[in-house]
């Protein structure tokens, strides 16, 4: 299944030529979405995302109430991308409050629980789906910061980047802070 594209919104005016309807969503496609986070959940695109000859889906659910301050890119609380392993879906990254694949928390994460993000993304030809997130508030205790996230071939999961968004970082089981001993 090639990368498909979800549904597109416009503003036509009797002035402006119809643009061609962006390919709907497959039921099945949707279905697995629903399962996956819900009745809202919208499917962005899908087919062999990572390149890895498995057919992804990467979904999201919206932010409700649109922040005061206009902010580019998609408004999220929630994001997966899942994966089709044999006929059985499974979930390969997970953005709630924090960034997280199934080895555990993304490196560059905040600590803090993110209430909102800020989602670009970018299929390439050569590295397949690239993923921004963006707090959209300043985390408690930190600092606003954009977290790139790619499949990363070797390890054969999604992983955040680097600041230079060249470098794959790992994961860590924990987001706690360590201690912090006197002597």
């Amino acid at each position: 299944m090639e990368a498909c594209s979800g549904p597109a919104t416009s503003n036509q005016t009797a002035e402006t030529p119809a643009q061609p309807a962006a390919p709907a969503i497959p039921a099945d496609v949707q279905q697995v979405a629903e399962t996956s986070l819900g009745s809202e959940a919208e499917v962005l695109v899908y087919g062999d995302l990572a390149l890895n000859g498995k057919k992804q889906i990467l979904e999201i659910n919206r932010i409700k109430k649109t922040p005061e301050t206009k902010v580019p890119g998609i408004l999220v609380t929630r994001l997966a991308v899942v994966e089709d392993d044999g006929g059985t879906w499974k979930q390969v990254l997970l953005c709630d409050e924090h960034l997280k694949n199934p080895s555990g928390y993304l490196a560059a994460t905040p600590i803090a629980p993110v209430s909102g993000w800020r989602l670009q993304y970018e299929q390439h030809p050569d590295s397949g789906l690239v993923m921004y997130f963006t707090p959209l508030d300043k985390p408690a205790g930190g600092y606003v910061q954009t977290i790139g996230v790619k499949w990363n071939p070797k390890m054969k999961r999604y992983q955040s980047l680097d600041r230079n968004y060249e470098q794959f970082l790992g994961e860590t089981n924990s987001l706690e802070m360590p201690e912090m001993r006197v002597q």
